[in-house]
């Protein structure tokens, strides 16, 4: 599966500062170092409908984590995924009499779409978990010859007993665990499950539904969480640096992910750090297919609505924060969008080096975008109010907000 084009990123004079980012796991913030490649891995869209404005939201945040890096002379080794097969697809598609494949693609074609529009950079592996079949049964064969998964009545779980560290990334006690797994795609009741929070890893082939072979595990299709865990494994190893995504999946998805992994490799942890962004509200409720409570990212540039300005709208918000998706968020983005684009358009300016340096201090401290924002904001109205005689300074303001904050001016 190919991803969508990069835009380039404008080299800055200078270099940025390494990331200090709130690790879920930890409860703290950690700061991250890595090596001269940073390895960042993004669960990606299950694509039976467009992608919304809390989408963006997400992969905004973890956008910014590329840049900073990137600021850092750093190489980003990204990878991402495509749940190209899963229930909802398949209830979407059926309900609709839609080929559930054709469904996926032309979903998945008009994500990128938006991650271009949104000037998101491209993950350099972009893989569905249809084509990541043939990595993931033997990974499930291994856990389950190893005592770490079960089969029940054609399926094959996971014990979530096998690793010890299961509960390090969320810290949910079992209630709550219970709780969420019934809501995000669990089964605690069924019976027969050694546990009732094991995840299933490979589902035995139902009449009517797609299935592939699963070698000695039978026909069927992969679990939710296994699909991630044989991705991330074969493009970036244990111990990476950044799982990211959207604080709905700390349980069960990253929670169970990280078992798989650790109890597949003996080896801890699975990521170093565990970073998730917030929810975004519309109505007073959390943005959700399920909820159909949704603002595409599609229809508001078919409105209109310039990338830049939804994009600014994104970065208003901390990466962390929940927050409600209004008229006048969108308002005061395109009017930030206008005073900013006026003020980098003049030939010279106030000089704009400790403006530079307050963005990459801003990013650096857990993706403090607003604080950024502010810092662009004071520049603009000194520019407005009492102007400047840089010449260089205009084109460097330009540079750096499209350089650290994916913001075209």
């Amino acid at each position: 599966m190919h991803a969508w084009p990069a835009s380039e990123v404008p080299a800055l004079p200078g270099e940025g500062r390494d990331l200090r980012i709130h690790d879920t796991a930890t409860g703290g913030r950690v700061i991250l170092a890595p090596g001269p490649v940073a390895r960042i891995y993004v669960c990606g869209i299950t694509p039976y409908d467009a992608t919304h404005i809390g989408h963006a939201a997400t992969y905004n945040a973890f956008d910014l984590v590329q840049r900073v890096w990137l600021d850092t002379k750093r190489q980003v080794h990204y990878v991402q995924n495509v749940t190209d097969v899963d229930d909802p697809l398949l209830e979407r598609a059926e309900r609709d009499g839609q080929d559930w494949t054709a469904l996926a693609e032309r979903e998945t074609a008009l994500f990128r779409e938006d991650m271009t529009a949104l000037r998101m950079l491209p993950p350099r592996h972009y893989v569905g978990a249809v084509e990541a079949i043939p990595g993931i049964v033997p990974l499930v064969e291994r856990l389950r010859d190893a005592g770490a998964a079960y089969e029940l009545d054609g399926d094959v779980y996971f014990s979530v007993e096998s690793d010890s560290h299961f509960g390090g990334v969320s810290h949910y006690d079992a209630e709550v665990m219970r709780t969420l797994s019934a809501e995000r795609g669990g089964d605690p009741d069924r019976p027969g499950k050694k546990n009732p929070l094991d995840p299933m890893l490979w589902m035995g082939a139902r009449d009517g539904e797609p299935s592939w072979d699963g070698g000695s595990l039978g026909r069927g299709r992969p679990g939710w969480h296994i699909e991630c865990v044989a991705i991330a494994l074969d493009h970036l190893g244990m111990g990476f640096d950044v799982q990211g995504g959207g604080s709905d999946l700390a349980f069960p998805h990253h929670e169970m992910g990280a078992s798989h992994a650790q109890a597949l490799t003996g080896e801890y942890p699975f990521a170093r750090a565990y970073v998730h962004a917030g929810m975004v509200a519309l109505h007073g409720e959390k943005m959700s297919k399920s909820r159909g409570n949704l603002v595409f990212v599609s229809a508001l540039r078919r409105d209109g609505v310039d990338p830049a300005a939804i994009r600014l709208a994104l970065l208003a918000h901390h990466y962390r924060a929940d927050w409600e998706w209004t008229d006048d968020v969108l308002e005061e983005a395109v009017d930030r969008l206008g005073r900013w684009r006026a003020a980098v358009s003049r030939p010279d300016g106030p000089s704009a080096d400790a403006l530079v340096a307050e963005i990459r201090g801003a990013l650096a401290d857990d993706l403090d975008a607003p604080a950024a924002l502010t810092a662009v904001d004071r520049w603009a109205e000194t520019q407005q109010t009492e102007g400047g005689t840089d010449e260089g300074a205009p084109g460097l303001v330009s540079r750096a907000v499209d350089a650290l904050l994916g913001v075209a001016l």
